[in-house]
């Protein structure tokens, strides 16, 4: 992990994006009043939203299985598709 001014990575942006997207680099970007940024390459951002989407499918699931352990969960009969259609 890289950090990096805002000068410095707008007068070298091409070598820190090569950073980030050949070495795997992960880039602090640097800001007045703590308004910082993050450059990664897309493939590394790509990752972390399916690690995140999978995070929120996993807790749904706990969610329901937690409802179900109460037993706040319904029964259906199961209906037929009809296949001649």
């Amino acid at each position: 992990m890289l950090a990096v001014n805002y000068s410095t990575i707008r007068n070298k942006l091409k070598n820190y994006c090569d950073e980030a997207t050949d070495n795997n680099q992960t880039i602090i970007v640097t800001r007045k009043a703590e308004k910082n940024v993050v450059i990664l390459s897309l493939e590394k951002y790509n990752r972390l939203m399916k690690i995140v989407q999978n995070a929120e499918y996993l807790s749904m699931l706990d969610r329901g299985i937690k409802q179900l352990e109460a037993g706040k969960g319904q029964k259906h009969d199961l209906i037929e598709a009809d296949i001649d259609e």
